[in-house]
């Protein structure tokens, strides 16, 4: 279980750091909007900063939301199950998640590498490099498989004991 608070509190400390970065969004957005209204100068870097910025929240906070499971169900129906059908459930379902996971690890190092190799950059003429935001793919996804591995192995625990702990 030592590994199961290991991998929630990397998702935790992630989930919190990356959050921050809102405010950094939110800096950025009302300087364009200053620039661009009261100065007539728009600003190249603030619109694709601020995207990519907005897909590391994104990408990496994706674990943090699985921790605390603000991710979207279907709850019509799940809800009205017992904790060991809804742990049953989320075990059958897990096979599906695990298989998301892995062609996003597999394809975004994929699309990653292709990016350093070739020292892509955004077409924009701002023209930033493009591999240290997909590079966050595979990172992200593999942040969201392991907290996925935490809650399988929870699960298997309520499943086969009756605990959750």
């Amino acid at each position: 279980m030592r590994l199961l608070k290991f991998i929630n509190s990397i998702n935790e400390w992630i989930g919190k750091v990356v959050s921050l970065t809102i405010f950094p969004i939110i800096g950025m957005i009302i300087f364009e909007v200053l620039m661009r209204y009261f100065l007539r100068r728009s600003q190249l870097w603030v619109p694709e900063i601020s995207v990519f910025l907005f897909g590391c929240l994104f990408i990496l906070g994706g674990g943090y939301a699985y921790l605390y499971e603000a991710h979207v169900k279907l709850d019509v129906l799940y809800d009205r199950f017992s904790q060991k059908t809804k742990a049953i459930t989320d075990a059958i379902t897990s096979l599906f998640f695990f298989l998301f996971c892995g062609i996003l690890i597999w394809k975004g190092s994929e699309m990653a590498w292709e990016s350093i190799v070739t020292l892509e950059r955004s077409p924009s003429a701002f023209s930033p490099l493009l591999f240290p935001y997909k590079l966050l793919i595979p990172i992200g996804s593999a942040l969201l498989l392991f907290q996925g591995f935490s809650k399988l192995v929870l699960n298997l625990n309520l499943i086969l004991n009756g605990n959750k702990k």
